[in-house]
């Protein structure tokens, strides 16, 4: 864990494990990706952005856990599946989307699937 990750989770130190389990588990899948630490989010890259974590709250108050990631990641189409928070079309072709995760259970294979296919994606733009 770099002192930039660390500080990142300042102030949101219980969601800290969730980050480390997603970490370990994208790194695992995608080797070669490579991590960039900024202010409003954590983003995953091989020759573009693939994924990113940050705290925006895509859910309303009432409907987030205590402790939480929301999960983005880019792909062609859009996925239907009740766990997207939110879902958007940038532009034609490029549908971005949101999962709020609150428990290391659910860096499970759907998710991963996704950020794969995500980076995939990813890697096949110019």
């Amino acid at each position: 864990m770099t002192p930039d990750e660390m500080l990142f989770f300042d102030g949101h130190s219980a969601a800290l494990p969730l980050y480390e389990k997603l970490k370990e588990r994208i790194l695992a899948e995608v080797p070669e990706a490579r991590i960039e630490v900024r202010k409003a989010q954590i983003s995953f890259f091989t020759k573009h952005m693939f994924a990113a974590v940050s705290f925006t709250p895509v859910r309303g108050a009432s409907e987030r856990p205590a402790a939480f990631l929301t999960v983005t990641f880019g792909l062609r189409w859009q996925v239907a599946s009740p766990r997207i928070d939110a879902a958007v079309e940038p532009y034609p072709g490029r549908w971005t989307h949101h999962v709020m995760i609150g428990s290391i259970g659910e860096v499970d294979e759907e998710l991963l699937r996704w950020i794969r296919e995500a980076a995939a994606f990813s890697s096949g733009k110019r």
